[in-house]
């Protein structure tokens, strides 16, 4: 058997509603929200007795997923938002955008700020890493023509 695609990636937030603005304020669009609880979420899972809210956003090209996950029951354990871009786990989602000065001005003000610097990759992408809502890392790349 085969690997058919990869569906989606899950990223746990604190304020749904803003993680939902700002990743549709980048071009993404939401699929469906929806409560996710009872005892077979439970045993997917290994967190029994677990309530969480979810919203599922697609890319325009409809072949990508972002699954946005509020944890209700049990609380929140960990917290990796502030880990330096050489940690180990998992890192950022990358977009890829046409027009990167224009992405990153709509996004400002639902409070993404530049990692580090815009930057050129040999003539081929402009680049960027961006803290988004509740500090996610997120890289934009523009593909220079």
């Amino acid at each position: 058997m085969a690997l058919k695609r990869m569906d989606n990636v899950g990223i746990v937030v604190e304020d749904l509603g803003g993680a939902i603005a700002f990743f549709a304020e980048l071009g993404l669009t939401l699929e469906g929200r929806a409560t996710v609880e009872g005892e077979w979420a439970g045993r997917v899972t290994g967190l029994r007795n677990q309530q969480v809210e979810i919203a599922m956003m697609s890319t325009p090209d409809g072949h990508s997923r972002l699954e946005l996950s509020r944890f209700l029951t049990p609380p929140v354990v960990a917290d990796h938002r502030t880990a330096p871009v050489n940690a180990l786990g998992y890192l950022r989602v990358m977009f890829a955008v046409d027009d990167l000065d224009d992405t990153l001005e709509r996004l400002r003000p639902h409070g993404a700020q530049l990692v580090g610097e815009l930057v050129d990759y040999q003539g081929i992408y402009r680049l960027c890493y961006i803290r988004g809502p509740e500090g996610l890392l997120i890289g934009l790349a523009q593909e220079v023509t």
